[in-house]
């Protein structure tokens, strides 16, 4: 089963209370799906800026489905920090009006125990994933992030910040959701080289560590990863192969 445009953060009810009960594989596609495309970018991203993803911080704008599950999946792959933001700042645990799933993420991430803006939590910060809504992020924030920056502005149709604003503020690498730009992530990638993994392997639950294969196997499809290649065409013959292999 793949749920769809369910919101938070009732699908996180939903999803864990439908894995309990079945025998077959459920999975959020908006959760996990953007999840592991995302970190397969990333992979990538930061090997074209050469810079150590288990040192690095990354901003999130948006903690909704995409957002959470996205911090949680980049902490298992074992990035230095994440800053996450929803609408009213930066999640930490002196905050008195998070859900019990934000703060159960705020307890995960911000080791900072940085509070403020969005603005205030892309400061310093090596990339930047939008999963939010349009315009939310100038060239200014991009500037006041740390040199050769990396901006998967994916809200759609229009981004958090469109790709010439971005590449104004100093960013290095740019992905969006969009087709018309180079570097799309698109849950396209993941989904059906996920199920043709279960299917062909029986597996019954997809877990944590296979959306963690997925992505790293995602990212090795692209071999020489440059700023307008750090991920696969959902139409390269590669990537249900490489997907359906990581799941087992």
């Amino acid at each position: 089963i793949n749920l769809e445009d369910i919101s938070a953060p009732r699908c996180f009810e939903i999803e864990r209370r439908l894995q309990e009960r079945l025998t077959i594989p459920v999975i959020h596609d908006d959760q996990h799906g953007t999840a592991i495309v995302v970190l397969a970018g990333l992979l990538n991203a930061f090997t074209v800026v050469k810079k150590d993803l288990a040192k690095s911080t990354v901003a999130i704008v948006g903690a909704g489905a995409a957002g959470n599950a996205v911090a949680r999946l980049l902490l298992l792959a074992g990035v230095g920090d994440v800053r996450l933001v929803d609408r009213k700042g930066i999640l930490t645990t002196e905050r008195t009006d998070l859900d019990p799933e934000k703060m159960e993420i705020a307890r995960m991430t911000n080791h900072e125990k940085k509070t403020g803006t969005l603005h205030d939590a892309l400061v310093g910060a090596d990339a930047v994933v939008g999963v939010s809504g349009p315009g939310l992020v100038t060239a200014e924030d991009v500037r006041a992030m740390s040199k050769d920056a990396i901006v998967f502005a994916m809200a759609n149709p229009v981004p958090e910040i469109m790709p010439d604003d971005a590449r104004a503020g100093g960013a290095a690498v740019i992905a969006t959701g969009r087709s018309d730009f180079p570097n799309q992530v698109n849950n396209a990638l993941c989904f059906p080289g996920m199920f043709r993994g279960a299917l062909d392997n029986g597996v019954t639950r997809i877990t944590p560590a296979m959306e963690l294969a997925a992505a790293r196997a995602l990212a090795a499809v692209v071999k020489n990863p440059t700023a307008d290649c750090i991920i696969p065409s959902p139409f390269d013959p590669a990537v249900v192969i490489a997907v359906a292999n990581a799941i087992r």
